[in-house]
């Protein structure tokens, strides 16, 4: 396979939306879902352009635990990557592996 195909990493700056309570995988390991807001100016085609968009994130493990005390209206940035919900619903989720409150 080549390497570039397997490219899947974000990062994004935002507010916490919404936090879910923190739960356990069947596995044990600590999960918390959110909703992340960002907004910024970026560039497209040559001029500047106003993005905003709402993301659905998702927190395992240590990351999960740091989740677990963030309180809606707290700007952090995330990074991680995207992948479908489940099975059945295809729509992404970011995966958060980094978290750092701002």
């Amino acid at each position: 396979m080549d390497a570039r195909l397997g490219r899947n990493a974000v990062d994004l700056a935002g507010t916490l939306v919404e936090r879910g309570a923190l739960r356990h995988s069947p596995a044990g390991v600590p999960v918390v879902e959110f909703r992340l807001n960002h907004a910024s100016e970026q560039e497209e085609a040559g001029s500047a352009r106003r993005v905003e968009c709402e993301l659905a994130c998702l927190a395992m493990g240590p990351a999960a635990l740091l989740m677990a005390g963030a309180k809606p209206g707290e700007a952090m940035a995330v990074g991680g990557f995207l992948a479908a919900k489940s099975l059945k619903n295809r729509n992404a989720v970011l995966h958060v592996n980094k978290i750092e409150f701002l």
